[in-house]
């Protein structure tokens, strides 16, 4: 009897059944716990984002978007612009083909402000292609000296005005082959004065048309003949220069070059590149220009539907 040790194995088990080890499904309610707190931690967060002083993230579009989606997302951007700038227009002072022409001409390498500036007394003292023809060089070059290389702009318009003279009758010509022949002019020249002289349809791929397209992925091509070709297969013929306009509007006044206005962008959830600029509401709108920042346009004469004051003469401020 004194070997046998019953007890032992009696205590053993009974240590396997203690509370303790009975009470060990306690620990399965800690998951729940944190599950609860995860979908706390969601709520609030949804909550943050979407609350009012904060902005919504901008949806991009996914990386692999196809072409078709990209073509539907570029004609809604194209009709939101529509709402946004109802007044878009060129924004050169013109009153006929000839002055059209010599302004844009006078664009290169400055403002539409400063050759709106410019071109009063320009057309004052040339008002025709042969009053133009026969212009003394240094008269003329003292005149439109402030849209800089004056000398260089000086020759393309003597020589486009006696183009005009000598093979048109004086007269701008209406098509595109013919325009591009006259010196000075290349296809957004032409296609400006054919789309708004002239109601020929025609897409303008100026410095802020080319680089609104590449930003917002509707091609990757540099060279303005390319882009024209692939922004053509993308709209119908009818909207080409209005979408010009409304490009090139938005591109001066909310989406900058080098720091665009994203938080006060109405196209943002369109964007795939929103938040290469400002996202904050607030500087976002410190950052508009013209008439969506309260300042004026850039034509003296603008159109009666224009929203925002006439821009000042040259040495008014």
């Amino acid at each position: 009897m004194a070997k046998t040790a019953p007890p032992a194995k009696a205590s053993k088990t009974a240590k396997k059944a203690t509370p303790a080890k009975a009470g060990k499904p306690a620990k399965a309610g800690k998951p729940a716990k944190k599950a609860g707190a995860a979908n706390e931690t969601r709520t609030t967060r949804t909550t943050t984002t979407s609350g009012p002083s904060k902005v919504p993230a901008a949806s991009k579009p996914p990386k692999a978007e196809s072409h078709l989606a990209m073509v539907r997302r570029a004609r809604r951007i194209n009709r939101e612009l529509a709402e946004v700038y109802p007044y878009a227009h060129p924004e050169l002072d013109f009153r006929n083909p000839f002055e059209l022409l010599v302004a844009t001409v006078l664009s290169a390498q400055t403002t539409d402000l400063r050759v709106n500036q410019t071109t009063p007394a320009l057309f004052a003292a040339y008002p025709t292609p042969e009053d133009m023809a026969a212009a003394v060089p240094e008269e003329m070059e003292e005149i439109i000296r402030p849209t800089g290389f004056f000398r260089a702009k000086t020759k393309s318009l003597l020589g486009l005005a006696a183009a005009l003279r000598d093979e048109f009758g004086g007269e701008v010509p209406g098509r595109l082959e013919d325009l591009v022949k006259l010196p000075g002019v290349g296809r957004k020249t032409a296609n400006v004065v054919l789309g708004n002289a002239y109601g020929v349809p025609g897409i303008t791929v100026d410095t802020h048309f080319g680089r609104l397209v590449r930003r917002w992925k509707w091609t990757d091509e540099e060279d303005p003949v390319k882009v024209e070709a692939v922004v053509a297969e993308i709209f119908p013929k009818s909207e080409w220069t209005m979408l010009s306009h409304r490009v090139v509007f938005h591109g001066r006044r909310i989406c900058h070059s080098r720091k665009p206005a994203c938080g006060a962008c109405p196209i943002a959830p369109l964007c795939p590149s929103y938040g290469e600029g400002e996202t904050d509401p607030e500087k976002a709108r410190k950052l508009l220009k013209y008439e969506m920042g309260g300042y004026p346009g850039q034509r003296l004469s603008p159109p009666a539907d224009y929203p925002g004051k006439p821009a000042p003469a040259l040495g008014a401020g």
